[in-house]
């Protein structure tokens, strides 16, 4: 009898250990997306080079998933997440001390760098594999929802406690607090019981599930692109060129903004219930691209403002649904892999755009970003719909469509 209590007693205790460890680091992603490009100018760099050190940041956490993939099939998860922990304190020590603007980029290589969205790199490809084999089926989309609320409320006090850093000394305090939540991180993780590891042990993916997966990495790609035009921290750096808006304004609207994307991942959940993971992915894309093009033609900073809130309240419900469709549509010893697959795809694809994007505003072509990610992600939305509309997750049980389709 005692037995079967200790089985989930441990499940219970992992899932605390990884939810509190996700909470600490969308806490200090928060705060850096909203900071770095200020950070960056600070130290003497201009628009084109803070454009490089974030392509380079955005790059290097796409290729830390797979790196994370490959590693956790041999080492564990546990090291594995230990280790990406220590890169993201090494990533806050050196925006804390480093003064070179060579040494400054050093940061962006370790993956860390907190450009964008929580759900990217090292950490992305073994949670998220880990999350759907702990969640019934039925219960896969909400699972999501509430792993992505969990980021988003943390990143939103993250982003609230960057508009404190009113002087270049306040925010290199802040990014020393960011090595300190890799750190710990990387203690949390040691701390999982054997059971948050893979239950066997195989190739990260499987060359038939690479081929598989392949159109949908490529539209994953054109997606990821316009994202790293108007990347978070491109968007606060954008703000403050264009309107002057420092990180007292920044700080509070990035908290606003990251509110609402929290609300909006629980709301995926459910609509993804009704209406599957792919409608619920191109039904609220489409709506939120379109309020992105008009951003850049915003008279004033409260208009742009107010653009960007009612953009990012639908703009995110895509990424739970996207996220449950990927591990729903390959083997359970091959999830892993394939968060780690696809995330690089859309990595190299979202690189590319902060380094468009520091070039146009440092040439005054300041809308132009906005404009390029609004017709790219519209574009992906309609492919999107055209090639997959009829496909589904293994977990989804939705009734057939009146007309007779599948």
């Amino acid at each position: 009898m005692p037995e079967p209590r200790r089985v989930p007693a441990l499940i219970d205790r992992d899932f605390a250990l990884i939810i509190v460890a996700r909470l600490l680091r969308a806490f200090g992603f928060g705060m850096s997306a909203v900071l770095i490009g200020l950070l960056l100018e600070g130290r003497g760099l201009r628009p084109g080079a803070i454009g490089l050190v974030l392509t380079l940041g955005l790059l290097s956490a796409a290729v830390g998933g797979v790196v994370a993939a490959a590693l956790a099939s041999r080492i564990g998860r546990r090291w594995t997440l230990a280790g990406a922990g220590l890169l993201m304190a090494i990533a806050g020590a050196d925006l804390t001390l480093a003064t070179s603007p060579v040494v400054l980029g050093l940061a962006a290589l370790t993956g860390m760098l907190g450009a964008a969205n929580v759900d990217f790199g090292a950490y992305a490809s073994i949670e998220q594999a880990a999350l759907a084999e702990s969640a019934e089926p039925s219960r896969r989309n909400l699972a999501f929802a509430r792993y992505s609320l969990t980021g988003g409320l943390a990143a939103a006090a993250g982003a609230l406690l960057a508009g404190t850093a009113t002087s270049l000394d306040r925010g290199r305090m802040l990014f020393a607090g960011y090595a300190a939540i890799g750190l710990i991180t990387a203690a949390l993780a040691l701390r999982l019981s054997s059971r948050a590891e893979a239950p066997i042990r195989s190739v990260a993916l499987s060359r038939a599930q690479i081929r598989a997966l392949t159109p949908l990495s490529a539209l994953f790609a054109v997606d990821a692109l316009g994202g790293g035009l108007v990347a978070t921290a491109v968007i606060a750096y954008w703000l403050h060129v264009r309107f002057g808006a420092g990180a007292n304004v920044l700080g509070p609207a990035f908290a606003g903004i990251a509110l609402l994307q929290a609300a909006s991942y629980e709301l995926s959940g459910r609509l993804a219930n009704r209406i599957g993971l792919i409608r619920t992915m191109v039904f609220t894309h489409v709506p939120s691209n379109l309020l992105l093009l008009l951003v850049p033609l915003s008279p004033s900073l409260p208009w742009a403002i107010g653009l960007l809130l009612a953009r990012f309240s639908l703009s995110q419900m895509d990424v739970p649904a996207r996220q449950a469709f990927v591990v729903s549509i390959v083997p359970p010893a091959e999830r892993a892999g394939a968060v780690a697959f696809t995330g690089l795809v859309r990595g190299v694809g979202q690189a590319a755009g902060p380094l468009v994007s520091g070039a146009a505003i440092q040439g005054a072509a300041l809308g132009l970003p906005f404009f390029l990610a609004g017709g790219l992600k519209l574009v992906y939305d309609l492919s999107l719909f055209a090639a997959f509309r009829d496909r589904r997750g293994e977990h989804e049980n939705l009734p057939e469509d009146r007309s007779g389709g599948r």
